[in-house]
């Protein structure tokens, strides 16, 4: 097959894809959707003769509690279609236009569909386990603070390690028309500062801090016990150093 033939079948079949993908999306909410509704319904047909303001009282609560069993359906939803669907590479090139890449694309897409609601439960074990569900490696202990680990199948989080507020971690970059996909390793009892964004194919050893607002370029490695910082992030000091050190 020509390369020109291949590209205008991979066209239509991701754009064939894309609207495929939003059926998806309202079946995976409306799904989540179901038990949520059954249970209302129930609630209000049961209550119809009680007395207002205690039927009020149950419906009020009803409505939070189905909103919350609506949020941890949608996400583990979410990331069991995200196990199935997940790349299985553990590092490596792929053309942009290649069928690993769609796959890639559908899982930022899901994710993107749960960061809201991901929100309202992190840090917190249901966080962890959708993050697990997607395939990060998460450690015992570990508070994962953000809803911006992406390509969660690339990230490893040691035991202890806090992920700050609105860290962003990627496990993958975009160069010379190919995707690059490369793990992010970060060792034990490690502090991610708030708003940080870590690039691919990073490794930070255990003990170490990066700094809030700090920007970690792609592959850099940072040694154990060790405080970066910065735009572009650098060596501050080794976390055990005194002041005047």
């Amino acid at each position: 097959m020509r390369q020109s033939d291949f590209l205008r079948i991979f066209d239509v079949v991701q754009h064939a894809l894309t609207t495929l993908f939003f059926f998806l999306a309202a079946i995976v909410w409306g799904a989540a959707l179901i038990p949520p509704i059954f249970g209302m319904i129930c609630l209000w047909t049961e209550s119809a003769e009680w007395d207002p303001l205690i039927r009020s009282v149950a419906l009020g609560f009803g409505v939070g509690l189905s909103y919350i069993a609506w949020v941890g359906l949608l996400l583990f939803e979410i990331g069991l279609i995200g196990a199935i669907l997940r790349p299985r590479l553990p590092e490596g090139r792929v053309p942009l236009r290649s069928f690993t890449t769609i796959r890639w694309g559908m899982i930022g897409a899901l994710h993107r569909m749960a960061i809201n609601q991901l929100g309202l439960v992190i840090p917190s074990y249901i966080g962890s386990f959708y993050y697990r569900l997607m395939g990060c490696k998460v450690g015992k202990g570990a508070q994962l603070n953000s809803t911006s680990i992406n390509d969660s199948f690339m990230v490893h989080i040691g035991d202890r390690t806090v992920i700050g507020g609105g860290a962003a971690i990627n496990g993958h970059i975009v160069e010379k028309g190919e995707l690059i996909l490369s793990p992010v390793k970060i060792g034990k009892d490690c502090v991610i500062g708030s708003g940080s964004f870590i690039n691919p194919g990073c490794v930070i050893g255990d003990g170490s801090v990066l700094a809030s607002r700090a920007v970690l370029p792609k592959w850099t490695q940072i040694p154990s016990g060790e405080i970066w910082g910065g735009i572009p992030a650098r060596r501050i000091r080794s976390r055990n150093a005194t002041e005047e050190e």
